[in-house]
């Protein structure tokens, strides 16, 4: 049997999914069961657009429900008060330096489930992440990337408050 993969996570995505998921199931289904009651006191259910909207719905609702127990399931919570901070690891924020345009970079390392880098929150799994991952500061990383080679020195590590 393959080996399933763990998801990792901060606390706070942990925190994040939980409570989505008790959101969806506590007050986004009984909303759509609502609905369809309604939908279906109109009668004839072959035309009724309402119907179909908050079935469509109510699918939607049970896919997430199912996507966010199985990443739940999987989760490996890091306990960001554990963190060695002499090198950086899943739940770090990391100050870096880009060579090539001379400028300060913060990222935040989690795991690919909660990444998002309009938040400058980076995968462990995307390039500069596993790039990233064990260094120290002081050392420099060159990341492949689709643009080409990025070249990075890192400048602090500290755990995310």
């Amino acid at each position: 049997m393959a080996e399933t993969k763990k998801n990792i996570l901060t606390y706070a995505g942990l925190k994040k999914y939980e409570d989505e998921l008790a959101e969806l199931k506590v007050v986004k289904r009984k909303e759509v069961a609502q609905k369809i009651k309604e939908a279906r006191e109109q009668g004839d259910l072959s035309e009724n657009a309402e119907y179909d909207a908050a079935k469509d719905e109510q699918r939607d609702i049970e896919l997430r429900i199912e996507e966010l127990e199985k990443l739940l399931k999987n989760a490996e919570v890091v306990v960001e008060d554990e963190i060695a901070l002499d090198k950086i690891s899943v739940g770090c924020e990391v100050k870096v330096y880009d060579v090539e345009y001379e400028e300060e970079m913060d990222f935040r390392i989690v795991g690919s489930t909660e990444a998002n880098s309009l938040q400058n929150k980076i995968s462990n799994e995307s390039p500069v992440g596993r790039a990233l991952i064990g260094k120290r500061v002081g050392d420099t990383v060159v990341v492949e990337t689709q643009a080409g080679e990025i070249e990075y020195k890192v400048l602090d590590i500290k755990r995310v408050s």
